[in-house]
């Protein structure tokens, strides 16, 4: 049996026992964006599509799914997430002192969203709100004046809510896969692309690692558009520490990846070596048709590695087929 049948087999397996997970949402009965949260937070647990698509969700998951207590009111009730007013009625305070609590890393949005002011909107687990609230320890923050070390940072201009966002979302990712360069790519994919090219230094490495990398988050606006750079700039780390954190953790990530398989390298091909009469038959190729023959296909995301320097250049002319050989020196002759 052939490696081309075992894959196609296992991915038949794979639909028998599995849906997308738009079709897993719509038999839950759950909006795009409740579904998409709950698979966030690990409510929803999804499986790797063996052929290399998008995650999808078995069978026995939406059956434990809608066995869970209080399926469906309930339970998407855990999974609601509010916006600032919302939130601060949950909590019973008022909507300036939330903002400070938020932004001062007390509270940690699960999402966020651009208006049509293109002003971001952070949303929270009303659920986790709810459990702040009861905790007898956050009751000081609730009421009176907030201590004096809070009050400095505030004043300072210090908003903890990007950072903690992008703390939760990547644990979610790290959450959705075992595939370790799947997991080195989720955390590359909150670095800016300087970054990554100090610590990922082999170009298909780097070109595979961002082929895995999760699509943009929201799809709110191409990278070159107002709304486009404000969700770069959230989804992008920007704090020492964080970043430190970020790219210690990308390189354990790719010492366990390179550890577990190399990154797809283009197959190198020589090129035929012609036999004698054929040569002499056809008459010697010109300059234009050796130059326009095609490139190999390495593919969209391929990234040309630098450019050769002249002693290598020297190196690879005397690994050229014969018959090029043999042509250039006829022609020096």
């Amino acid at each position: 049996m052939t490696g081309h049948t075992i894959t196609q087999e296992a991915a038949d397996a794979a639909a028998r026992t599995s849906v997308t997970q738009s079709r897993a949402a719509r038999e839950l009965g759950l909006k795009r964006g409740e579904f998409e949260l709950a698979v966030m937070l690990g409510r929803i647990r999804t499986v790797s599509d063996t052929a290399g698509g998008r995650r999808r969700v078995t069978r026995e998951e939406i059956e434990r799914v809608r066995a869970g207590e209080g399926f469906p009111e309930a339970w998407v009730e855990r999974i609601r997430a509010v916006g600032t007013t919302e939130g601060a009625a949950l909590m019973d305070i008022s909507t300036a002192r939330f903002t400070r609590l938020t932004r001062a890393g007390f509270v940690t949005p699960v999402k966020f969203y651009l208006n049509r002011y293109r002003a971001v909107v952070w949303l929270y687990l009303a659920e986790e709100l709810r459990q702040f609230a009861e905790a007898e320890v956050n009751s000081g923050l609730l009421t009176g004046r907030a201590p004096g070390t809070i009050r400095a940072q505030l004043e300072a201009g210090v908003d903890l809510r990007a950072r903690n966002w992008r703390g939760r979302h990547a644990g979610a990712l790290l959450r959705q896969s075992d595939d370790p360069w799947e997991r080195a790519a989720a955390v590359a994919s909150l670095l800016d692309p300087v970054q990554i090219a100090e610590i990922i230094k082999d170009p298909y490495e780097r070109a595979y690692v961002r082929r895995l990398m999760p699509d943009p988050f929201g799809g709110q606006g191409a990278p070159d558009t107002p709304a486009g750079r404000i969700i770069q700039k959230i989804t992008t780390a920007d704090d020492p520490d964080e970043i430190r954190w970020l790219r210690a953790n990308l390189t354990i990530g790719l010492s366990q990846a390179r550890g577990e398989r190399p990154a797809p390298r283009p197959e190198s091909k020589p090129a035929p070596v012609p036999a004698p009469d054929q040569e002499s038959a056809s008459g010697p190729r010109s300059r234009a048709e050796l130059d326009a023959e095609p490139s190999p296909d390495l593919g969209p995301d391929h990234e040309a590695p630098p450019t050769a320097l002249p002693e290598q250049e020297t190196r690879g002319r005397a690994q050229e087929p014969r018959g090029l050989l043999k042509w250039m020196r006829r022609r020096g002759a």
